[in-house]
Formats: C-alpha cells, structure tokens, sequence
C-alpha cells in the first residue's frame, strides 16, 4: 500500500462532490448536513478535499466499493475512467484479445463492431463527461463571489485555492482532450453556465482552441514539475497534453502543428524526469516511486479499489498458467486467461535485437501464437508487463485490487513522440538528438547493452510506429498511434479478428471516431449540465 497522503484523501473527496452532485444523477447525498453546500465549505481543509475529488473521478466509480457507480444504471466495471480509456485505445487494436466475449461491450469493440449502444462506450462518455462537470463545479464553488460570501480572506489560503483551481481547470481539458480524441466532439459547457445548462456541441477543432487556450492560461501558474504532490498536476502534465494534441493535430485540425510539439517535448525532458533504469520497475506495485513518471492513475489495495486497467490487465495476465497469478502478486488463478496478445503484436519482437529485449514479456510456452477461438484461453501468447509486486519483490496488501498505478504519461513516450516528430520532419528536431533518445531507451531494454541500437537511417515513420507498441503496449495509445500513422481504418494493416475476422478485414474509416451513445442512460445523466447544492 502506497503512504500516499492525497490519495487517502480522494475517497472522501469523491464523497463530497457525488452528494454535490445529486441534482444531475439522481443520487442521495451522504449526509446533507455535512458534506454539501456552505457546512462542508467552513470546515478546514475543506477546498484540498474537495479538489481531491476532480482528481478521484479518475481513480473511483463510486463510494461504496469497487462495485459501486455514481452514474445511474452504468456498471462499475464499465465505467471506470482508466478502464474505460485501455478498452478504447488498445482493446480495439493489434495489441490484445480478451477471453471472455460475455462481459458487456467486449466483443464489439475487440472485434471492431461496436454501435453507439456500446457500454463501454456509454461508459467513457459518462465518466468523461462527470469529470467536466465535477471541475466545473468545484470551479463554481472557488469563485472570487462565493470566497468572498463565505469570508475567506487568508492570503494562504486564498493563494492555495488559485493553485486548486488551476489544477481543475488542467483536468477538465484533459477530460476534452479524450472527448476530441474518441468520439469527435462534446457539448461544451464551463463554470460561468447557469445550472441545468446544455451546452452548444463543439467539433474537434473548437475544443482543440479550448483546450489549447486554457492549458497555455493556466500552465505559468502551476507548481513547477516534481515540486507537487505525487498524483496531481503540476507544469510537466500541461506540457504532457499539449504535446498530446499538438502531435496529433493534423488528425484533429487537418493542422499540422509538429513543431509545437517538439516544444513542449523539450520543456518536459529538461524539467529533470530521468529514465528509470529497469523498465519493468514502471509496470510494478511501488511505480509511484519511479523517476519515470509525469501523471498515473492512482491505484491502491486499499484506499482505492476498483476495478480499473491495472486491476484488470494484471488479473488477465494470468493466463492459464495459474502459477504466474502467484509470481505477479495476486492470487494463484487470477481471472483465468481474460487476456492475450495478437499474434501482430507478438511479431514486433521478431529477430536478434529483441533476443534480451527486457520490454519483451511474452509468454508462449506450448501455446499458438495463432488465436482462432477467442473463447479458448489457451490460444495465444500472454504478457508479464504489469505486477503487482514492488520493485523488491514484495506483494500488494490486496490479491485482487493492485497497488499499481496506471502510467498516463512517462518520460520514454515523450522521446519517441520527439523521435517522431523529427521523422516527420519537424523544425526544432533534431534528427541526431532522437535517435538518441532512441536507442537511450533500448539501451535500458538491454541492460546498458548497444546491441540493438540504431542509426538515423532507421528512423522512419514505420519504425517509430513499431517501436511505439514495443515500448508503450498497453497503456492506452494505441489506437491513436494507429489513426495518427494511417494504419487503422481501411486494410493497409490487418491484425487478427480486426473487423471481425480472425485474420483480420478492413474498416470503414468512419471508426476512427466513436459514435456518442444513443441509449437513454446518456439522456439521462448527461453531465455537461453543471451540478449544483
């Protein structure tokens, strides 16, 4: 269990803002007299814990277990915010199968067939939208009138609330920056909306300016990189997104904005993030420690169990080899072979280079590569990238919710999104400086080794493609990756059971965006309406 203070906190943090939040879903609040309006507010420390639940949002489904959701009529386990994000950007690519069909939305979306009535789908969208609207209350509830009104005049304080705010404002674009990156567009409201607003719908380049417009607004006034506490935004997360939507640009804008991209690149390796020297050490129960990373996913055993991505993909590393659950900190059969590698994916690791290659976690054993019955789980090659096992080798206090965090955003993807940009051509890359980065990051794979290192002449837009899956497989990039490359509609690149066949069909380019969800759940609690006490 990580002694992490802030995230002690997010559980009653996410308390304070559901019961805030009853008018928009329909919920009861915990106890009126003490968790809403001006009686919660008096209470000292009270704007910290309630920031704390923009931040919870992302980590929890609701307050009552694992199993609970806020969102009415939406199951906890589809609607996990990270959970929901790893189905979206991997479970639809090249890069892995889940077992069991029967778990809903599943199959549609590892099959490429999924229609707006998709849970998990309906999931994202919700959870996503809850973020805007939790930050937009909690944004209503710092301004200058309601400080004012409540007689809260300490410079102190005053001066912590300017940074909470701020801190808000960064998580809300993120949230618009997966609107703009899954589904294409988002109704678009703000603070300054009256409750009950439904806001004008904005296409992607509009929340492109948005998101733009407030991330450079706010970014001067962050804490500095690694001066905040771990798990909350400071200046290397604003500069992690930017880059995000300035690499990505062309497919938003039809833009091309590389450039800008290198910038932020290089505001982030030099704000002091260092490689951690075991790339494995990323993927374990104490990740929280590694100089690696910008932004996670909290995950906890304890304050924060849910069913979220690390839970997942550790439990379905398992495979059928039940012995691994036991070696990966969980328990002995873990979910019993839930999920399994692409035979695509597998093939990246193909040859020589990769014979040491520490990124290299497959596991075959006697099992095909091939994958022609995705109900049979001992078809397919398996993974060991996530443990839940500290870097000493010390299990999670729980066996089934991990200690290990989810990592949104490390320092190797800001390298090879250099490297990419230099590939592209960008001005302000340097085509020497990325295959530095390059091979710094195979030289980790490979013990401090050269062996696999590369030359300019490599760095081409294929290879950084690939090299992207090698170093980032599951953690929530791919499909974008894919989109970015030209690679994921159409059939220039099948992968097995993409369009549903097993060796794979072309897609209609109208995937690429995923369709907002038609069922009345969404009608219901849609949270673009600012919540209110």
């Amino acid at each position: 269990m990580k002694k992490i203070q802030f995230k002690s906190i997010c559980f009653l943090g996410l308390a304070i803002v559901f019961s805030s939040c009853t008018k928009d879903l329909d919920q009861l609040p915990l106890d009126p007299h003490i968790y809403t309006g001006e009686a919660f507010y008096a209470q000292p420390g009270a704007y910290k814990q309630a920031l704390a639940g923009v931040y919870g949002n992302l980590a929890l489904t609701g307050t009552s277990g694992a199993g609970d959701s806020f969102l009415v009529g939406i199951d906890a386990g589809t609607s996990q915010y990270g959970r929901c994000l790893w189905y979206l950007q991997d479970l639809t690519t090249d890069e892995v199968l889940w077992s069991y069909e029967n778990d809903p939305g599943t199959k549609e979306l590892q099959r490429n067939i999924w229609t707006a009535s998709n849970p998990v789908i309906l999931g994202m969208y919700s959870r996503t939208m809850a973020e805007v609207a939790i930050a937009n209350d909690y944004l209503k509830q710092t301004s200058d009138d309601k400080l004012s009104s409540r007689g809260v005049t300490d410079p102190t304080l005053l001066g912590e609330i300017a940074l909470y705010r701020k801190e808000a404002r960064v998580l809300r674009a993120m949230a618009y920056y997966n609107m703009m990156d899954l589904f294409g567009k988002a109704a678009f409201v703000t603070e300054n909306d009256a409750v009950g607003t439904s806001g004008p719908e904005y296409n992607r380049t509009q929340l492109f300016n948005f998101i733009e417009s407030e991330l450079n607004d706010v970014l001067p006034g962050l804490k500095p990189a690694h001066s905040n506490e771990y798990g909350r935004v400071d200046q290397a997360v604003a500069h992690m997104i930017l880059a995000k939507i300035y690499l990505n640009a062309q497919v938003y804008t039809g833009n091309d904005r590389y450039a800008d991209c290198v910038t932020h690149c290089n505001a982030i390796i030099n704000a002091g993030y260092t490689l951690n020297a075991n790339y494995l050490n990323n993927f374990k129960a104490d990740n929280n420690t590694s100089s690696e990373m910008i932004f996670t996913l909290q995950s906890d055993g304890v304050y924060t169990q849910n069913y979220g991505p690390t839970t997942v993909m550790i439990n379905g590393e398992v495979g059928s080899l039940e012995s691994n659950g036991v070696s990966l900190g969980i328990g002995a059969g873990g979910w019993g072979g839930a999920l399994r590698l692409r035979k695509q994916f597998v093939q990246k690791f193909d040859g020589s280079d990769f014979a040491t290659d520490s990124r290299k976690t497959i596991i075959s054993g006697t099992r095909s590569i091939d994958i022609n019955d995705v109900a049979d789980r001992d078809q397919g090659y398996i993974l060991a990238k996530y443990s839940n096992r500290s870097s000493t080798g010390v299990a999670g206090v729980n066996s089934t919710f991990v200690d290990t965090d989810f990592p949104l955003f490390r320092l190797a993807d800001v390298y090879l999104m250099y490297a990419e940009c230099a590939a592209r051509g960008a001005s302000g890359a340097s085509t020497a400086q990325a295959v530095t980065y390059v091979n710094a990051l195979r030289e980790r794979a490979n013990n401090g080794s050269q062996v696999a290192n590369v030359s300019a002449s490599n760095l081409t837009l294929d290879f950084i493609l690939d090299e992207r899956a090698r170093e980032l497989h599951w953690e929530g990039h791919r499909r974008q990756d894919l989109i970015r490359f030209g690679k994921y509609t159409g059939g220039a690149y099948n992968w097995a059971w993409k369009g549903n066949g097993s060796n794979g069909i072309a897609i209609s380019n109208n995937l690429k965006v995923f369709p907002i969800p038609t069922s009345s759940l969404a009608a219901n609690q849609n949270l673009t309406q600012n919540p209110g006490y």
